[in-house]
């Protein structure tokens, strides 16, 4: 799939293909999710480019190959790509449905048990956590507490409309969730 704008090219690769080109040297990996991430499962070869602190000078290009962004499910690595291409890159792609469709045809991944856990998992715990605190809280010391459960929660509604998580992107700064 093709997305035309003004003469430059965002494109998407299904994981059929990037597989091909990965198999024959073809192409440079790109992954943008977070080093948490990418240092509990990645595709063999990928190199990572965090997309919380994308820099395109980071990017690694090589003559005569081609570059492919990824991420979890696609969403990311396109906003990498449209990030390269307002850069002067005329062509970016990225893989179709991220790591999760590269998974589903059984293609292999290298794991680590021992990385630290995901990072929407960590902003899972946190929340749930402040949302838990504030309400026992609010119930037993002082209903003023609430307010910490609904501003946790306007949070995550504000996350989940803007594509943007400021928890998140502060617990990427823990130094166990930095890439090693």
């Amino acid at each position: 799939m093709t997305s035309q704008l003004s003469g430059i090219n965002l494109q998407s690769v299904q994981a059929e293909t990037l597989k091909q080109w990965l198999d024959q040297d073809q192409v440079i990996l790109v992954d943008v999710r977070e080093p948490s991430e990418h240092a509990a499962e990645r595709i063999d070869g990928a190199k990572l480019v965090p997309l919380s602190q994308f820099d395109v000078n980071q990017i690694p290009l090589e003559t005569g190959k081609t570059l492919a962004l990824h991420c979890q499910t696609g969403n990311r690595s396109a906003q990498a790509a449209q990030k390269l291409l307002t850069t002067g890159v005329k062509t970016v792609i990225h893989l179709e449905g991220g790591i999760n469709a590269w998974k589903q045809l059984g293609y292999p991944t290298q794991i680590n048990r021992n990385a630290p856990i995901s990072i929407f998992r960590q902003v899972q715990i946190v929340t749930g956590s402040l949302v838990v605190v504030g309400t026992v809280l609010g119930v037993f010391v002082s209903p003023g507490f609430l307010l910490l459960s609904g501003f946790v929660g306007g949070g995550l509604v504000f996350a989940g409309v803007s594509n943007t998580c400021a928890m998140a992107t502060l617990l990427a700064k823990l130094p166990y969730n930095q890439q090693r």
